[in-house]
C-alpha cells in the first residue's frame, strides 16, 4: 500500500471511528451486524425516543454506514459499510450481540 492510500485510509477509519463512538450509534451498528431493524425495533433495544434515534440513524446514514430502504409505511435499514463490519468483528462476537426483536 502506498503512503498516499494508506494516510488516505487513516482519515477514512478515524471518521468511522468518530462517528461510530456514540454509546446509542455503536449499538445502532452492532445490532445492524445481526439483523435489518426499522426505528421502532431499535427503539426498544436501545431506550431511547424515536426522535433522538432517527437523528443518530441521520448521521450513520451521511456518513454512508448504513442504509434504508422503504418498506411501506416503514424504513428498514441496514449495515452498508464492510470497514465498519470488520471494526465491529474485531471488538464483538455476533454471540455477544443480544437479538432483540
Amino acid at each position: 500500500m502506498s503512503l498516499d492510500n494508506y494516510n488516505e485510509k487513516i482519515i477514512d477509519v478515524s471518521e468511522i471511528l468518530k462517528t461510530i463512538g456514540h454509546p446509542a450509534r455503536l449499538c445502532i451498528v452492532c445490532r445492524l451486524m445481526v439483523k435489518e431493524h426499522n426505528v421502532s425495533q431499535m427503539q426498544n433495544c436501545l431506550n431511547l425516543p424515536q426522535s433522538t434515534i432517527s437523528q443518530h440513524l441521520s448521521i450513520l446514514k451521511s456518513k454512508g454506514i448504513i442504509e434504508g430502504t422503504r418498506n411501506g409505511t416503514e424504513i428498514i435499514y441496514s449495515l452498508k459499510d464492510d470497514n465498519v463490519r470488520k471494526i465491529i468483528n474485531s471488538i464483538f462476537t455476533l454471540d455477544e450481540i443480544p437479538i432483540i426483536n
